[in-house]
């Protein structure tokens, strides 16, 4: 027999396999910037137990609400104050300077300077000394 006679096996149909989709990450899922996966590893290695999917999903998008939140102040601060940068003043100002945000951030911010606070019996009353000369 020569090698054109010899039966070769049947050729397998190859099945035009699908393109694989490519990985979506929970972030672009939840629509959110901050790390869904990288939170919930972390909410895994503090919590001794199970941590449900969804609780991570909800955490990054109260992580990112605030550091939005924060963002947005400070850069008011910035704007008002004629500079490019955001620096630990700004923040300071910012969180300071909202009643809800300074209620929940206790912290010490260092480089974040004092907030400007006259006493009101420190004031002098500029009415009453008018008053006087007047007269």
């Amino acid at each position: 027999m020569s090698e054109k006679e010899k039966v070769q096996p049947p050729v397998k149909e190859q099945k035009e396999s699908k393109p694989h989709k490519k990985p979506t990450s929970r972030s672009v899922k939840a629509g959110l910037q901050f790390p869904v996966g990288r939170i919930h590893r972390h909410l895994k290695s503090r919590a001794q137990g199970r941590v449900g999917a969804a609780a991570a999903v909800y955490c990054a998008a109260i992580l990112e609400y605030l550091a939005a939140e924060v963002l947005e102040l400070a850069g008011n601060a910035t704007q008002e104050l004629r500079v490019q940068r955001i620096t630990p003043r700004h923040l300071q100002l910012a969180i300071r300077g909202d009643e809800e945000l300074d209620s929940l951030i206790k912290a010490t911010i260092p480089g974040g300077g004092v907030i400007p606070h006259i006493h009101k019996t420190l004031v002098k009353k500029a009415s009453k000394k008018k008053e006087k000369e007047e007269e």
